[in-house]
């Protein structure tokens, strides 16, 4: 998953707008125009970085709000001076780094007031998206030697999906289906739907998903070890094995004999995870890594003189 500076930019302005509306009333009442400082923006845990560039393009943005708002009255000043000039970051750590606590990430110099307006908008994104990145990192790690990949599911936050995407693959996850429309998963409620088709709702069901949609793969969620074996059978790309304990699992990747690749799925946590690897399966989904990451502790901090 990879993001493009202009969809970034996009998601950071909106999150501007939204939080300045008609003005930071705080900061302009009580700093200067003129005021320069230096801030940084420090790990306050350990953690994998995610989002460093939403937080540069968000001091950039309102540093050049800030220098339209105090210059413009003046004759030939609008737009003489890039938001490069007005603002300058030092960036540290790229995405999928890991920091330790108390390591800086950006060192930001240049109008104070854009560094304090910006603040909360940066921490924001990088606080979440890192947290997504921490999370899947803790799951890889556990699974370290296995052979299963740790994957993502579309239990993400509204809007933010790609974003959450991008982060699972700097914490060293890989990205299932974006949508629905990238993949077909045909699940228990597809194949209730089906169930008096012959010879079986699944095969008849990966058939159909063949013929309307032949350049997608084919997954097939199975409750039981008689889908696993409907589902192999009818050449699903991928059996989505849910809920099922390690020894049904184990059981599981032995019908399907390498036809197809297996994603386990279901009761996924650190505890169990290493277990539910330790079956043989190709993959292991998590929502856990988007659906509840805690955001990680990071702070700004200007920087006194005497410093």
């Amino acid at each position: 998953m990879e993001l493009t500076a202009a969809e970034i930019r996009r998601a950071v302005r909106a999150a501007l707008a939204e939080d300045l509306g008609g003005g930071d009333v705080t900061t302009l009442a009580t700093v200067p125009p003129g005021a320069q400082s230096i801030a940084l923006l420090r790990a306050r845990e350990p953690l994998v970085i995610a989002g460093i560039q939403f937080a540069e393009i968000a001091f950039r943005e309102v540093a050049e709000q800030y220098h339209r708002r105090d210059e413009s009255p003046k004759a030939g000043a609008r737009g003489t001076r890039s938001s490069g000039k007005l603002i300058k970051i030092k960036k540290y750590f790229p995405d999928g780094q890991r920091a330790k606590a108390g390591d800086t990430l950006l060192e930001i110099s240049g109008s104070s007031r854009a560094i304090l307006s910006a603040e909360r908008v940066a921490l924001n994104f990088v606080q979440r998206l890192s947290g997504v990145a921490t999370a899947t990192a803790q799951f890889v790690d556990a699974v370290r030697g296995t052979k299963a990949k740790i994957l993502d599911t579309r239990k993400t936050t509204p809007g933010w999906r790609r974003f959450e995407k991008y982060a699972v693959v700097c914490g060293g996850g890989k990205n299932h289906r974006v949508g629905l429309f990238d993949l077909v998963l045909i699940k228990d409620n597809h194949l209730v739907a089906l169930q008096n088709e012959i010879p079986n709702a699944i095969a008849a069901a990966v058939g159909r998903a063949r013929k309307k949609y032949p350049k997608l793969k084919v997954e097939v969620e199975a409750d039981t070890l008689e889908q696993v074996a409907q589902a192999a059978a009818a050449g699903a790309n991928i059996i989505l094995l849910d809920n099922m304990t390690p020894p049904q699992l184990r059981q599981a990747v032995k019908i399907i004999r390498g036809r197809a690749q297996s994603e386990a799925s279901g009761g996924v946590n650190l505890k169990t995870v290493r277990a539910i690897a330790a079956t043989g399966v190709d993959f292991i989904s998590v929502g856990a890594i988007t659906h509840s990451a805690r955001a990680v502790d990071l702070g700004l901090d200007f920087k006194n003189k005497s410093e």
